[in-house]
């Protein structure tokens, strides 16, 4: 016995990429856009607040605790090597950090227009 549909020409259902919706600028393209920017955002301004948090606290450590402003290593001030040394070092660090994790998103962003 074979069965078989009555509606043999009824349209199909196609498939449309992400992609394809994206260029279209429809509703669901724009979903997926606007999901890209927010976490593009939110991780930008993580590493803002990171940043803001530990440079911006060296100042209230160093008026809260007045032993660190005369505080010396090598005969060099404490907070200058804070300010110097530590503060780039935090700054590259957080900028590569930043890059890897944005370049992540937007390869994530990538598969899914892909479909993987």
């Amino acid at each position: 016995m074979r069965v078989t549909s009555p509606r043999t020409s009824a349209a199909r259902a196609r498939r449309v990429s992400i992609a394809s919706e994206i260029d279209a600028q429809t509703q669901l393209g724009e979903v997926y856009v606007t999901s890209l920017i927010r976490s593009q955002l939110r991780l930008a301004l993580g590493v803002a607040v990171a940043l803001a948090v530990t440079l911006g606290g060296l100042p209230v450590v160093f008026t809260l605790v007045p032993a660190f402003r005369r505080a010396t290593v090598l005969g060099v001030p404490l907070p200058w090597i804070l300010l110097t040394v530590v503060a780039f070092a935090e700054i590259i660090a957080l900028g590569w950090a930043y890059v890897r994790r944005a370049e992540r998103n937007e390869d994530d962003f990538s598969d899914l227009l892909e479909g993987r």
